[in-house]
C-alpha cells in the first residue's frame, strides 16, 4: 500500500508523429538531452558518450542543473522495455546515487507509447516517487521539470518520423 509520502507526476499527450517514431525518440539519449536542457544536463559517468539508443540495463549518469552550472549529483538510469496490449513500455527503476536528490527513497518512471485513433501517438509519462517528509517539496520540482519535458516533446515530435523512422 502506498505511504502518504508517495506522490507522482504524470503527463498524457498526443504527439504529432507515428508511434514507432515516438518509441525510437524516447529511447534516444539525444532526445532525452534535448527535452531536459537547460534545466538539467546529463553525461555518462564513465566519461564516454551516450549510445544512439538506450539499451536495457544500468546507465549511471551525472546530472547538472541550470545550463550545467549546478552539480545535481549522480543517478542510475536502470531501463527495462516491454510491450502489453499493443503498447510499448519504457521503464526506469533506477534513481539517485549521490547529491541532493538522494532524499528520494523510491523511484519508478514509466513511459508508454500507444496509437491514437488518427495514427498519431498517445504518450503517457508517469514518475512515482517518495522522499519522506520532503516529498511535497520535491514534487514541485519534478512537476515543473515534467512540464518542461512535455513542451519539448510536443515541439520536437513532428520531426521524429524523419529523424528516427517509424518502425
Amino acid at each position: 500500500m502506498p505511504q502518504t509520502s508517495d506522490m507522482h507526476v504524470q503527463l498524457k499527450l498526443v504527439l504529432d508523429c507515428p508511434p514507432g517514431a515516438a518509441w525510437n525518440a524516447i529511447r534516444s539519449p539525444a532526445v532525452f538531452g534535448d527535452v531536459s536542457f537547460p534545466l538539467v544536463e546529463f553525461e555518462p559517468l564513465d566519461g564516454g558518450s551516450f549510445p544512439e539508443q538506450w539499451e536495457e540495463g544500468s546507465h549511471p549518469v551525472r546530472a547538472r542543473g541550470l545550463w550545467g552550472l549546478l552539480d545535481a549529483g549522480t543517478q542510475d538510469i536502470d531501463l527495462r522495455f516491454g510491450e502489453s496490449n499493443g503498447r510499448k513500455i519504457f521503464e526506469d527503476r533506477g534513481g539517485p546515487l549521490s547529491g541532493p536528490l538522494t532524499v528520494v527513497t523510491s523511484w519508478r518512471h514509466r513511459m508508454v507509447i500507444a496509437t491514437w485513433p488518427d495514427g498519431r501517438t498517445l504518450f503517457r509519462d508517469r514518475l512515482e516517487f517518495s522522499a519522506g517528509l520532503l516529498t511535497p517539496l520535491i514534487w514541485i520540482g519534478f512537476w515543473a521539470f515534467w512540464q518542461w519535458r512535455a513542451r519539448g516533446l510536443v515541439r520536437l515530435a513532428p520531426g521524429f518520423a524523419k529523424r528516427f523512422g517509424t518502425d
